[in-house]
């Protein structure tokens, strides 16, 4: 099957994790079953004499990270637009935003993967509109969103999505982006010198983006697409629909917002949250491989989160890299996994894990036993202090490994009928007896010795 290749341009909308919305001092929440109309305020419902408050500045800050992490010229005066449009998510009949005619962007002329930035600007969110009931919640309504404009460098849907996953990758090491909250994507597309440019809007998963672009891209192929539009992408049916013809600038009238001073961004800022950055994927891989001698395989699965990269690096300070590498990619993936939780959610403290290592390593206590004191660690780790250490005399041994031979009549008779599961039945027997503390070799070799 020949891939279908077009000019492709993304609008990409993030939302900043910030305590409170832009601007005014409600809670900034995106809350899944969160009760609708709850954080709110006269200054985000548009209500009669409100006025905004001052930008918020960590928004600001983060829109700067992504500005710097694309590349982009950091541009110092941005005054604030009225981008005027009359929907029922929108109250005051405007949005407040840094992009429009008149504007300048946070940042601009970036590049990210050999793919173009235009612009990237700061910019309030609507409210939440539901047309078929006509339900709007402004619990959404003033939270800090961050547009990233790319050039219309993409050719395919593939392109779009891998681009995209490097991009969401290296933003989640910023800290700056809520990624519960998803992106949301308007898509333009068109087939150069054939068809004229379509905006599919609000495309929020990387399966619909790719099915909207394949599925456009292929009706300008077939179709004639003389005029410029804006669509929307049904997932049930996998196919874009009609909304309106494309407006232009002079259709929303941007003006310069008269209620909000323009944010100046001096040098001495930007250059403090330059600093400030943490290093991306790439570095941190090649770090890993170079550094602590990670094989690819195992840095590929640290690096995919930033906590864990970064709460390995501070383990390996203290206890030897290889040591401690199947400590944090096998068990404590196993541990978060289990307790259906992410590292940035669960109070480990890296001191309590690094001395539960340091116990392992130097044999006090037995691997077993380390395992059983880390699923302790939830919701909360402690100082593995006073642990029974690890039983590694045969004497000491000899006698609890005779109780379990004499309780497991079937399994000892299993075993001297040459059933390997048998074997292990006991050990596993003897390791509960122990609780965990029995050197597994000595403890295996006095069990088949007295077996025999």
């Amino acid at each position: 099957m020949t891939e279908l290749k077009g000019m492709i341009g993304l609008e990409i909308h993030a939302y900043l994790v910030t305590k409170e919305k832009l601007f005014c001092k409600c809670i900034n929440s995106r809350e899944r079953g969160l009760k609708q109309n709850t954080n709110i305020c006269p200054i985000c419902t548009g209500q009669p004499g409100a006025k905004p408050m001052l930008p918020n500045k960590e928004a600001i800050k983060k829109a700067v990270m992504i500005g710097l992490m694309f590349e982009c010229k950091i541009n110092e005066r941005l005054p604030w637009q009225r981008k005027h449009y009359n929907w029922p998510d929108m109250p005051k009949g405007f949005q407040s935003t840094l992009s429009g005619s008149q504007a300048v962007p946070v940042g601009e002329n970036g590049k990210f993967e050999e793919i173009g930035i235009i612009e990237m600007h700061l910019e309030e969110d609507p409210a939440s509109w539901t047309p078929d009931s006509g339900e709007v919640d402004y619990n959404r309504s003033g939270l800090p969103l961050v547009e990233i404009v790319t050039a219309p460098d993409f050719t395919t849907a593939e392109q779009v999505v891998d681009w995209l996953k490097k991009v969401l990758h290296s933003m989640s090491y910023l800290k700056a982006v809520d990624s519960n909250a998803g992106i949301k994507v308007d898509l333009n597309v068109n087939i150069p010198g054939k068809t004229q440019r379509t905006e599919i809007k609000n495309v929020n998963s990387l399966e619909s983006i790719q099915a909207a672009i394949n599925y456009e891209l292929k009706r300008h192929a077939n179709e004639e697409v003389n005029e410029k539009e804006t669509r929307r992408f049904d997932e049930a049916s996998g196919k874009t629909m009609k909304m309106r013809s494309k407006e232009g600038a002079a259709d929303y009238r941007f003006i310069t917002d008269p209620d909000l001073m323009p944010i100046v961004l001096d040098k001495s800022f930007v250059e403090e949250v330059k600093k400030a950055l943490p290093e991306g994927p790439e570095i941190k891989l090649k770090k890993l491989i170079t550094k602590y001698k990670i094989e690819k395989y195992y840095a590929d699965i640290l690096t995919k989160n930033i906590e864990i990269v970064e709460f390995f690096e501070k383990v390996a300070q203290k206890v030897d890299a290889k040591f401690a590498l199947p400590w944090v990619t096998v068990e404590l993936l196993r541990f978060l996994n289990y307790n259906k939780t992410s590292l940035d959610k669960v109070e480990i403290n890296v001191e309590h894990f690094i001395k539960l290592l340091e116990l392992v390593r130097d044999g006090k206590i037995t691997p077993l036993k380390g395992k059983e004191i880390l699923n302790k660690f939830y919701p909360k780790s402690f100082m593995p202090e006073n642990v029974e250490g690890r039983i590694a005399d045969s004497k000491e041994l000899e006698e609890s490994i005779k109780k379990v031979i004499n309780s497991n009549t079937k399994a000892v008779e299993d075993y001297k009928k040459g059933e390997e599961k048998a074997l292990n039945f006991l050990i596993g027997e003897v390791m509960k007896a122990t609780q965990k503390r029995a050197d597994f070799k000595v403890a295996k070799d006095l069990l088949v010795k007295l077996l025999t």
